[in-house]
């Protein structure tokens, strides 16, 4: 543990930093597309048009992040549910599990924390609140089954890219169209999350604590019955490595089987 810890701390601030910028980059278009004093929200009445530039906004923050230097060390798991799901696809050691897990909680506190210094009092406004999520009208029970189906899909897309040799490199890009996506048509029923520490770091200067147990449970739970399923179709051996994206030249602390798959190929 103590040696995985001296050798893969840069990974574990890569993964903090990338969850920090997506949560001050979700606050700073929220901002601007919510608050009712902002001129692009005054000029945008319709609900939908605002998500899907919010959509588009966020898909292409997540694909900056993936494809940046950071991501493509780190795997840019950015989220515990993926980081959970692939430890438990026997691809990430249990300590540096934990350790992306606590780390990704600390980036997306420490995001928050400099949104609300960069964009006060905007960010506290009731239309913006922290970005923090919570349940559309249909209720806790809709959003919790809304919150389980797309992270279900997310991790069964990630799954099905990352080990396809065709596909693999454009694994991010199919992540990011699915945020867009779920941004544009899921957001009312539950407000998008699929990730714990996501929705976990603005519950706490928003106060928004009755439904937080919906986004802490639901996203893992839909992304370990994907990789049970997955693993189930493909076989044991059939998830590769934990990377959205592997065609690149940084190191992996994964327990990778490119390396072998390729010694392979080569026979």
């Amino acid at each position: 543990m103590r040696e995985a810890a001296k050798q893969h701390w840069p990974e574990y601030l890569m993964e903090a930093a990338g969850l920090g910028l997506f949560m001050v980059s979700a606050s700073l278009f929220a901002s601007v597309l919510e608050h009712p004093a902002s001129p692009v929200r005054q000029a945008i009445s319709s609900p939908l048009l605002r998500r899907a530039l919010m959509g588009l906004a966020m898909g292409s923050t997540a694909i900056a992040l993936i494809y940046s230097p950071w991501g493509q060390q780190s795997g840019a798991h950015l989220n515990p549910s993926v980081t959970l799901t692939f430890w438990r696809l026997g691809k990430v050691r249990p300590w540096d599990a934990l350790s992306y897990m606590l780390f990704q909680a600390i980036g997306a506190m420490v995001g928050i924390l400099l949104a609300s210094l960069m964009l006060r009092p905007w960010i506290a406004d009731a239309h913006v609140n922290y970005v923090a999520t919570a349940p559309g009208p249909g209720g806790p029970l809709v959003a919790f089954g809304a919150e389980a189906l797309i992270s279900f899909g997310l991790m069964t897309a990630v799954l099905t890219a990352s080990n396809a040799e065709r596909l693999a490199r454009y694994t991010g890009l199919f992540a990011a169209a699915l945020v867009m996506t779920y941004i544009i048509f899921e957001a009312p029923l539950s407000g998008m999350s699929m990730n714990p520490a996501r929705s976990l770091a603005p519950s706490i200067p928003a106060s928004t604590w009755r439904f937080l147990w919906i986004y802490l449970t639901a996203p893992p739970l839909g992304m370990l019955l994907a990789a049970e399923l997955y693993r189930h179709w493909a076989g044991p051996h059939g998830v590769i490595c934990a990377k959205l994206h592997h065609h690149n030249d940084r190191r992996c602390i994964f327990r990778c089987g490119y390396a072998a798959r390729d010694a392979v190929l080569r026979e």
